[in-house]
C-alpha cells in the first residue's frame, strides 16, 4: 500500500487512547485497491515543538487516520493510453510491462514451429527479392522521366529486401549452414555497399540493448549537451533530427561502418574481408555501370534506388524504436523484456511493401528472439498477441505517426523521455516549424 502525506501535521481528535493505537492506516474496504492518501486532520500547530520533533497528549486527542484511494497515475489508464494514440497516430499503446516479467518468459510462450528454418521459403525470398530488383531495373530502362520517381520506388524497395535476406544470415536465422550464411548475407549487401560483418557486429549489440541510452547502436536521442555544443552542430542536428530524418541512415552508414576503431580486435579480420567485398564491387560495377549507360545511367540505375533504400532504412528504424512515450534508459534502469516487447512497434504497410521487405516490420517477435525467419514472423506475432497483446504497440502507418517521431522526438529527457527541440531553441527551430504547417496529419 502506497501512501501519501497529505499535510505534515497529525491531528488528534476523538476519545483517549494509547499513542500508537492511532498508527493503524485502514482501506476504506476490502475490496479496494491502487494507491491511498493518509490525511491528518485538525491537530493545533501549537502543540508540536519544533526542536524536540514532539507533540503533546495533554489534549487528550489522539491521531484519526483516513486512508482515500488516489487514483492511478494517468499514463497507467486505459482512458490515457487511448488518447496518447489519437495524438501520436497509434492503433494501440501497450500496458507498462510488470517488472517480473523476464524475456525468457515470453520466448518460452512462442510455439517452436515458429523458430524452424524451411530452405524453400528461405530461397523463395530470395527469387523474390532478385525478381522484383529486375522488374525495377527493366522499369527505370522503360519508363519515360515522369514516372521515373515510381520506377525508383519499386526499386529501391526491391533492394530493401536483399538488405533484410542479409539480416536473416547475420542473426542464423537463413540456413543451417552458416557457410552459406555468410555468403548470401555478404553477397546480399554487396549492392548496397553495405559492409556485412561490420553491420552484424554493431546490429547484434543493437539487439542486446535496444533503447539502451548510451550502448545501443542504431538510434538515440539527441543529448542536452550535445545540442548545447555549439551553434553549428546544433543546427546539423536539428536538420539531421528534423526534415533530413528519413535519410540518416546514410551518415549511420559512414560513420558506424568503414572505422576499423569502432570493432573489437577479434572482429576486425572478418570486418576486413566485408569492407573488400563492398571495396570491390565499387571498383567493378561501377565503372561497368558507368561504361554501358553513362554517368546518367549510374545515378538512375543505382544511385536513386539506393537512396530509396535508405529511406527505408530510416523510416522503419524510426518507427520501430521512437515514439514519445517509448523511453531510452540507463543501463542501471533498463529492462530486456520492456525494451524489446514494451519499447518495439509493430506497423502494417502496405502488402507490396511488406512483400518486397519480407515482413520485417512485423518488428516485436524479431526483437523478442532474433532467430525466428522473417517468414515466421507473422505466426509468431499472432501468438504474441494472444498471450502478451495488450502490452504491444501497434500502428499502421500513416502521416501523423511520421509527424510526431519528426517533430517531437528530439532530446532525451528522463522525466518526459523526450523534449522538441522548438521548446528549447524555438528560435533556430524553423525547420520544425516548417514540417509542423506543412505534414499533413492524417491518422
Amino acid at each position: 500500500m502506497a501512501c501519501r502525506l497529505a499535510h505534515s501535521s497529525l491531528l488528534f481528535v476523538g476519545p483517549q487512547r494509547r499513542p500508537n493505537e492511532g498508527n493503524r492506516i485502514f482501506p476504506q474496504s476490502s475490496t479496494s485497491s491502487g494507491s491511498y492518501l493518509l490525511k491528518w486532520e485538525g491537530l493545533p500547530q501549537r502543540r508540536i515543538r519544533q526542536k524536540e520533533c514532539f507533540i503533546s497528549f495533554r489534549q487528550r486527542k489522539i491521531v484519526k487516520a483516513v486512508a482515500v484511494p488516489v487514483a492511478p497515475s494517468p499514463a497507467d489508464s486505459a482512458a490515457h493510453r487511448q488518447q496518447l494514440c489519437q495524438d501520436y497516430g497509434f492503433r494501440q499503446i501497450g500496458e507498462p510491462l510488470p517488472d517480473n516479467v523476464t524475456l525468457r518468459d515470453i520466448v518460452e510462450t512462442l510455439p517452436k514451429k515458429v523458430f524452424e528454418i524451411d530452405d524453400a521459403k528461405a530461397w523463395k525470398s530470395v527469387l523474390i527479392s532478385v525478381t522484383s530488383y529486375a522488374l525495377g531495373i527493366f522499369m527505370i530502362a522503360k519508363a519515360p522521366w515522369y514516372l521515373l520517381p515510381l520506377a525508383w520506388a519499386w526499386t529501391g524497395t526491391a533492394i530493401t529486401g536483399f538488405f533484410v535476406i542479409g539480416h536473416d544470415c547475420a542473426h542464423k536465422s537463413f540456413s543451417r549452414n552458416k557457410l552459406v550464411e555468410d555468403i548470401v548475407g555478404t553477397v546480399a549487401f554487396m549492392p548496397l555497399i553495405y559492409p556485412y560483418e561490420p553491420w552484424r557486429f554493431k546490429h547484434d549489440r543493437h539487439h542486446a540493448k535496444t533503447n539502451m541510452l548510451e550502448e545501443d547502436t542504431a538510434w538515440h536521442p539527441v543529448k542536452q549537451e550535445e545540442f548545447d555544443s555549439s551553434p553549428i552542430l546544433r543546427k546539423a542536428i536539428i536538420y539531421g533530427y528534423g526534415p533530413f530524418r528519413p535519410l540518416m541512415s546514410i551518415a549511420h552508414w559512414l560513420i558506424w561502418h568503414f572505422d576499423l576503431k569502432n570493432f573489437r580486435p577479434n572482429e576486425v579480420k572478418r570486418v576486413k574481408i566485408s569492407l573488400a567485398c563492398v571495396f570491390a564491387f565499387m571498383a567493378i560495377g561501377w565503372p561497368l555501370i558507368i561504361y554501358k549507360t553513362g554517368i546518367v545511367g549510374w545515378i538512375k540505375f543505382w544511385l536513386m534506388p539506393w537512396i530509396g533504400y535508405h529511406f527505408w532504412m530510416s523510416t522503419f528504424t524510426m518507427v520501430h524504436h521512437t515514439a514519445p512515450h517509448i523511453p531510452f534508459k540507463s543501463s542501471e534502469e533498463w529492462n530486456a523484456a520492456q525494451a524489446q516487447l514494451n519499447g518495439t512497434v509493430h506497423c502494417d504497410y502496405p502488402s507490396w511493401i511488406e512483400i518486397l521487405c519480407h515482413d520485417i516490420n512485423v518488428h516485436i517477435p524479431h526483437h523478442i528472439s532474433p532467430r525466428i525467419p522473417s517468414y515466421n514472423l507473422r505466426a509468431a506475432h499472432q501468438s504474441l498477441k494472444e498471450k502478451w497483446g495488450k502490452y504491444m504497440n501497434e500502428a499502421t502507418w500513416n502521416w501523423r505517426l511520421m509527424k510526431t517521431i519528426l517533430t517531437v522526438c528530439h532530446v532525451y529527457n528522463k522525466e518526459q523521455n523526450y523534449v522538441a527541440f522548438d521548446e528549447l531553441a524555438p528560435d533556430e527551430s524553423q525547420p520544425i516549424t516548417f514540417l509542423k504547417k506543412a505534414m499533413p496529419d492524417y491518422a
